[in-house]
This record gives structure tokens, C-alpha cells and sequence, in this order.
């Protein structure tokens, strides 16, 4: 782990001077110091870093959980959920044909709509702490996606799981989208009315017992909630939701940040790990092709959102580029239909699928006013933004 840590800094800090993301040079260390590329392996099995793989998760989404408040999700949730919907229409939508497509199957189409329409909520969060945005107005729309997202994801799962089992028991995935929704609903009104009970609960002077207090209950409900059917990482947020509205927000706000910073490396190292290089040359077209679709799909996507909201280019563009990765539930699905037995190219082609949108997320996310420059308006907002850089 020692190692890990090293060489991610190391090639974080290379990447730095020429402008480079961390997070591609985070999972670069991960594939050049893993079991599939030959030289130094420090990781021979990437099921060593699980445990702390998935605590990087959870602080990234337990921080992404602070940084959105409770009031900003009752004013706009109408405009969350239609700028969500709107996502995930275009983007499953899009993942659903592209799966027919490629003519490998019924069920590895279904694998592939979630695998092309689910943003990387790691991913996203830590874009958005990269490029300082998380004060931006169009954030709030990008977070209120994510949300959208995590919730149609534990339905979504809910619904293939059985039908990946061969499970013709459609009973079963009722009760199983039930109790996942029901969990959903109990966190989302603990959020809603259970904020001044949890504020008194986490009203502590000491640092330590602060950290001991929010880390165990991030880290317990995310495991909870992995228990009901939903994802980890919605709980974990759901614990950050509730106590970014307290008198203790802002502190846990600045005690979280180092361990978000180290564990979330760790998430991004074992992610590299996870891929074999040698697999990628045999799904190189459907990989590319996957990556144009997504990369439309994101760009009307970010339009549309934009639109509900009342944003021009450059928000349109932040918000387009900045939920492009796709990450950790594409993995999940990966390993999903390798149990199931599905089609052999699945795997190496949601690697590639997954390696190159975690490369170019960031990238085009630090880069987003080239976008803007040629979207509808985008040179008049642009021109003004220069404007006000200039301060006249």
C-alpha cells in the first residue's frame, strides 16, 4: 500500500508540472504497477486493495454529500429530476442501441446501457474539487445528475441482477427493487426531517471524536445500504447530505479533506489494477465508437440541463465535460456479467470503454471553454468572460 501511495505521488507530481489531471496518472500507476504489465508488480491481486478501494469511494461521495445542501435539493428538485431524467434518457438510451448494436446479445445490451449511461461518481467528484467549480452555479445541476443517477442505479440493479442469474422469478425482483427503493426513501427523509436530531448527535468539540464519529457513520450506512441493494456510494452521500447542514459541517468539511485525498488515490490506483492492457487491442473500434456516442450524448445532455436551469455555453460545457467519466459501476457490471457467463469481449471492452472516458473526463473537463467556444452562444459568453477576466 506503502508503494501504491509513492507512485501515484510520484507520477501525480510529473503529470502536475505539464498540466495533467491527477486521476488518470492515479489509475496509470495502477495498470504499469499491476499484475497485467510486465516489470515491478506491487499488487499481484487487485482484490488486496478492496476494503480500502471502497473507502475511497465513500469519503468521495460522503464529501460530495457535504458540499450539497439540503435547501438547495428542495428548491430545485423539479429541476433535478427532469436535467437527471434528461441524462439518463440520452445516455442508457443511447447505450441500449449501441449494446443491439453490436449484435453480442440481449443481456449484454442491457449491461451495456448502464455501462455507457452511469457517470463515475468518484470520478466527478473529484473533478469537480480539481478545478475549484464546487462554488459554481451549475454545479448544482451536475450533483442534482448524480443524485438522479445513484437512484436509478440501485433500480437498475435491482432489475438486471436477476435477469443476469437466469432468475425467471419476477417476483423476486420486485421485492428485490422494493426494498432497495425503500431504503432510498427512509435515507432520503432521514435527510429531510432528521437533520436537527443528527446535528446534537455530531456536536462535539474534540477533532477526534468528530472524525471517529462521521467516519464510522459514513462508512456503517454505506455498508447498510450495499445490504438493502443500494449502492454504497448513495448512502455514504446521504450521511454527508445530512450533516453538511449542521453546526459541524464546515469543520468535518476541512477534517475529511486528507482522508478523501489519500483514500480516494487508493480508488483510483485499484481501478488500474483492474485492467489488462492486452485485452484492449481486440475491442479498439467498439471502444471508439462507444466513446463518440458518449461524448454526443454528454454534449446534448449538457444542453439540455443548461436549458432547464437558465445557463449559457460555458455552464452547458462544465456540465457536459464534467460528468463524461464513467468508472467504478461499470466495473461493477463488468464483473457482473463475467459471472453470468456473457459474451468474452464485454470485459475488455468496458476496460477500454472506462480507461479512455477516465483519461479524456478530466481532461476535456479542465478544458471546457473549447467546448463552449463553438456551442450555441458560446462565443458571446466567451467574450464576455474575457471581459470580466480583464476587468472592464
Amino acid at each position: 500500500m506503502g508503494g501504491a501511495f509513492l507512485a501515484a505521488a510520484v507520477l501525480a507530481r510529473v503529470g502536475g508540472r505539464i498540466g495533467l489531471p491527477t486521476i488518470p496518472l492515479f489509475i496509470l500507476a495502477g495498470i504499469l504497477l499491476g499484475p497485467h504489465t510486465p516489470g515491478v508488480v506491487l499488487v499481484s491481486d487487485p482484490h488486496d486493495l478492496e476494503m480500502l478501494s471502497a473507502l475511497g469511494l465513500v469519503l468521495l461521495l460522503f464529501y460530495l454529500g457535504l458540499e450539497f445542501h439540503m435547501d438547495d435539493l428542495k428548491a430545485g428538485g423539479r429541476k433535478m429530476a427532469v436535467a437527471g431524467g434528461t441524462y439518463l434518457a440520452l445516455n442508457v438510451g443511447a447505450g441500449l442501441g449501441f449494446g443491439f448494436a453490436l449484435g453480442w446479445g440481449t443481456s449484454e445490451a442491457l449491461v451495456l446501457a448502464g455501462v455507457l449511461g452511469i457517470s463515475s461518481s468518484a470520478i466527478v467528484t473529484k473533478v469537480l474539487v480539481d478545478t475549484g467549480r464546487l462554488g459554481n452555479p451549475e454545479t448544482k445541476p451536475i450533483l442534482g445528475i448524480i443524485v438522479v443517477e445513484d437512484i436509478f442505479l440501485a433500480l437498475y440493479l435491482a432489475a438486471l441482477q436477476p435477469i443476469l442469474s437466469g432468475a425467471d422469478s419476477l417476483a423476486a425482483a420486485v421485492v428485490d427493487g422494493g426494498k432497495a427503493f425503500g431504503f432510498l426513501l427512509l435515507l432520503a427523509l432521514a435527510a429531510r426531517f432528521g437533520t436537527r436530531v443528527v446535528g446534537r448527535l455530531f456536536d462535539v468539540k474534540d477533532d477526534e471524536l468528530l472524525v471517529i464519529s462521521f467516519l464510522g457513520a459514513a462508512v456503517f450506512v454505506a455498508g447498510v445500504s450495499e445490504w438493502f441493494g443500494v449502492a454504497d456510494a448513495i448512502g455514504a452521500f446521504m450521511v454527508g447530505l445530512m450533516l453538511g447542514s449542521t453546526a459541524s459541517g464546515e469543520r468535518i468539511r476541512t477534517l475529511v479533506h486528507p482522508l478523501r485525498d489519500a483514500f480516494g488515490a487508493i480508488f483510483f490506483f485499484a481501478f488500474g489494477l483492474s485492467i489488462d492492457p492486452g485485452d484492449l487491442p481486440t475491442v479498439v473500434w467498439p471502444v471508439l465508437a462507444a466513446v463518440a456516442v458518449t461524448l454526443v450524448m454528454n454534449v446534448l445532455a449538457g444542453l439540455g440541463a443548461a436549458r432547464v436551469y437558465g445557463f449559457g455555453a460555458g455552464p452547458a460545457a462544465n456540465i457536459s465535460t464534467t460528468l463524461l467519466a464513467r468508472g467504478e459501476f461499470a466495473l461493477i457490471l463488468a464483473t457482473m456479467a463475467a459471472g453470468a457467463g456473457l459474451d468474452a469481449r464485454l470485459s475488455p471492452f468496458i476496460a477500454g470503454y472506462v480507461l479512455v472516458l477516465a483519461v479524456l473526463g478530466p481532461l476535456a473537463a479542465g478544458r471546457s471553454s473549447w467546448l463552449a467556444s463553438v456551442l450555441p452562444g458560446g462565443r458571446s459568453s466567451g467574450a464576455v468572460e474575457e471581459r470580466v477576466r480583464a476587468g472592464v
